[in-house]
């Protein structure tokens, strides 16, 4: 499902762990990158930019030890003035069917702790994003991309309200499956929900055990389990005490209109997930 990459990349200092958590992709089937920078300029500027060749080298420098790996690496410098548009439409325009980008702010606690680019794109996407968490502290950095970022496929929680704005993430789910040593797929019942809005605890149950045999029929050791109380906490507790690697998410859930807008749940999830999250539109 995964092949081409589109990875978002910026002069940030998140920029070093975001590079070092690439070549875990190879289990996912990417085989193909596309390292893009986007130069944000005033609205309806329309200049040319002034250091592109800089940003070129930059990129091309960050290209070579991915190529040394095994990947097939392009590089695009582009500018817009709005960066998460920009990014958009070039994935559209490089045929990528998946689009890296990394956490940044403050800190968990503070609750900012996307970066405003992270969370336009988030907001805006019509292509599945994978979210890589990066930490405040350097040194946590390293520690959770060695422990979490290049073993994605280690321990995989798939998170479903079974209404179809999530079946896409359920097929995301199922397409990594193969490559996953663990995957646990989890339904919450919630408990501030309006009475009829959502499945009864016995459909749940019956949608659960169905989506559990479909992912052991890649091979992949699974467990199912019902949850009750508010969605995100729910999510986040068990992602916590089962050592997720990774969190698989629709970005909209049961009673969000058909539009572009990211649901609550999801919204929150990359927020605080902790972890790397993958979000499925």
């Amino acid at each position: 499902m995964f092949e081409k990459a589109l990875i978002a990349l910026d002069l940030s200092p998140a920029e070093e762990p975001l590079l070092a958590c690439l070549p875990a992709l190879r289990q996912w089937g990417v085989s193909r990158l596309v390292l893009s920078h986007v130069v944000q300029i005033a609205y309806l500027q329309g200049a040319p930019l002034a250091h592109s060749q800089d940003y070129l080298d930059w990129l091309e420098q960050c290209a070579r030890p991915l190529r040394a790996a095994g990947f097939a690496v392009e590089v695009e410098i582009r500018a817009s003035g709005v960066i998460a548009d920009e990014v958009l439409a070039l994935a559209a325009e490089m045929d990528a069917d998946l689009i890296v980008i990394g956490s940044r702010g403050q800190s968990r606690l503070g609750g900012l702790f996307l970066g405003s680019v992270a969370r336009a794109l988030l907001r805006t996407t019509t292509m599945p994003v994978l979210l890589q968490w990066i930490e405040p502290d350097p040194v946590a950095t390293r520690a959770r991309c060695e422990a979490v970022c290049t073993e994605t496929l280690r321990h995989v929680l798939l998170a479903t309200d079974f209404s179809p704005r999530c079946e896409a993430a359920e097929r995301a789910a199922l397409a990594l499956a193969p490559r996953t040593q663990r995957m646990d797929c989890i339904h919450v019942l919630a408990v501030d929900e309006k009475p009829g809005a959502g499945l009864s605890a016995s459909a749940a149950q019956a949608a659960l055990s169905s989506l559990l045999g479909r992912i052991e029929a890649h091979g992949c050791p699974a467990a199912a389990r019902l949850l009750e109380g508010t969605p995100v906490s729910a999510i986040i507790r068990y992602a916590e005490e089962a050592d997720v690697s990774l969190i698989v998410v629709g970005k909209n859930g049961r009673g969000w209109i058909a539009s572009r807008l990211i649901g609550s749940t999801a919204a929150s999830l990359c927020e605080i997930a902790g972890r790397p999250v993958l979000m499925v539109p």
